[in-house]
């Protein structure tokens, strides 16, 4: 039995067995090419595919999570039309005289890096995004298009990182649980996971020799146990059941309105610390969010996080919650939540110090 820890992108409890997420190998040939005309052609053809196969992706997500989930895959069909894209590929294919997908593969790549060391959080956030739209490009450029992870039997699917394509594609009556060894708790995937209430974990370091075993994923925990032996696999069944039972008593409540036995409509809000739990509050049928803690944009950075960054956090919130009520609090840094680029004076009492809205009234550069 062995034990590997990462963190929870999503709660619940997985037991069954692991298939490794089977991907294209990734490998692109350099060719020279004589016939440019005709590799361009071959390249517009391709970008009509992987569109139109981002349009039923769109319809899939839309049935399955829902439209703001399912908004990413117009957001690639848009990059996969972006002009500054287009332009560097085919300029490569006509000055170097080289293959569609080499030229594809190499502007992906220098996109993403570009995007990667951005200093915005949501910018660095895209280059998963041209990664994405570039190897489905040359997936279809070179015939190999589609998704070759169909199972015959429900499965704890592991793989180095899921692209949020891959991840609607699957069939979610045959995944019991995502388990990534990359990846974060805010990333596209893990927000589809929570919606589509599969158990998910990031950043687990666990071996590539797992296929076929037997595993329990612990999404409370943030461990996956491979090879469990019968005590502890008696123990998460036990744990399991009692999970199962919570989560249909949790159903017959939804859709249903909040009123106490006196008739009085009480509103039902969650609390989030941000983009990533907006999905906890829409599945447990909250009626939106009654506090925004803001100040986990700053305990997650290393410095003060830019305008847009929060900019972005916040329209991404209010998209997600589609007109719900959504209440964002300022930030209340200071008392148990200390950072160390504010450079707090220590307090004796730091909870009735200088505090939340104190700090924002006396530093402008922190707003």
């Amino acid at each position: 039995m062995e034990k590997f820890i990462g963190k929870a992108a999503f709660q619940g409890i997985a037991i069954g067995k692991i298939a490794e997420m089977v991907k294209s190998d990734g490998v692109v040939r350099r060719d020279h090419i004589e016939d440019v005309a005709a590799e361009i052609d071959r390249l517009h053809a391709a970008k009509e595919q992987a569109i139109g196969e981002l349009q039923a992706l769109y319809q899939k997500a839309l049935k399955d999570v829902g439209e703001a989930h399912a908004e990413i895959f117009e957001v690639h069909q848009m990059m996969l039309d972006d002009d500054d894209y287009n332009e560097s590929i085919e300029e490569m294919i006509k000055e170097q005289k080289v293959n569609a997908e080499y030229a594809v593969a190499t502007t992906g790549d220098n996109f993403a890096d570009m995007f990667a060391n951005m200093e915005d959080e949501y910018m660095r956030g895209r280059a998963a995004d041209v990664k994405d739209i570039s190897s489905r490009l040359v997936a279809d450029l070179q015939g190999a298009g589609g998704n070759a992870n169909v199972f015959t039997e429900p499965v704890i699917l592991v793989a180095d990182d899921l692209a949020p394509s891959e991840t609607v594609q699957l069939d979610k009556e045959m995944v019991l649980a995502f388990v990534t060894r990359g990846g974060s708790t805010n990333s596209h995937t893990a927000i589809l996971a929570r919606t589509m209430n599969i158990p998910a974990l990031v950043q687990v370091d666990i071996p590539r020799d797992v296929d076929g075993k037997l595993a329990i994923v612990d999404g409370m925990k943030g461990g996956v146990i491979v090879d469990p032996d019968a005590d502890t696999l008696a123990k998460y069944q036990v744990l399991q059941e009692k999970e199962e039972e919570k989560r249909k008593l949790l159903d017959e409540m939804k859709g249903k309105e909040s009123v106490t036995k006196s008739g009085r409509h009480v509103h039902l809000y969650g609390n989030i610390g941000g983009v990533g739990d907006v999905g906890y509050v829409l599945e447990n049928d909250g009626e939106g969010v009654g506090l925004f803690r803001s100040e986990f944009l700053y305990l997650q950075n290393d410095d003060y996080p830019t305008e847009e960054q929060q900019f972005q956090a916040y329209k991404k919130v209010a998209e997600l919650l589609a007109g719900k009520q959504l209440i964002i609090r300022t930030l209340d840094i200071g008392a148990d939540k200390q950072i160390d680029y504010f450079k707090l004076d220590k307090e004796e009492n730091p909870a009735l110090g200088f505090r939340a809205i104190r700090i924002c009234l006396t530093r402008e550069e922190s707003r």
